[in-house]
């Protein structure tokens, strides 16, 4: 199945832009498929909450990560400031996604 966006009026793909794609495309309805995509989001977003890694196949990974303490500064005063121990989100691309970008096999 072939899902067209060029019809998109911003360059950015939004979760409303994919519900309406799930309509106009798959033929479910418009409350169908804004729950579709908020549950499959919400899923994503409840296991990276809970520290598990996201693999989606053929597009990339979502790996959750402990940032260690370290000495900062701010940039305006140059005063010392300590940076707190935080977990960050880290996405890398799946290596048959960076072919499409580079336009090196088609898209599916």
């Amino acid at each position: 199945m072939d899902f067209s966006v060029e019809s998109l009026e911003t360059p950015a793909l939004t979760k409303a832009h994919l519900a309406e794609l799930l309509f106009e495309q798959i033929g479910l309805n418009k409350r169908e498929s804004k729950d579709m995509i908020d549950a499959f989001f919400d899923l994503i977003s409840g296991r990276l909450v809970n520290g598990h890694d996201v693999k989606i196949s053929g597009f990339g990974n979502y790996q959750i990560r402990t940032k260690a303490p370290r000495p900062g500064r701010n940039p305006r005063t140059g005063e010392a400031i300590p940076i707190e121990a935080r977990r960050v989100v880290t996405f890398h691309a799946s290596h048959k996604l960076k072919d499409q970008i580079q336009g090196d096999s088609p898209a599916t």
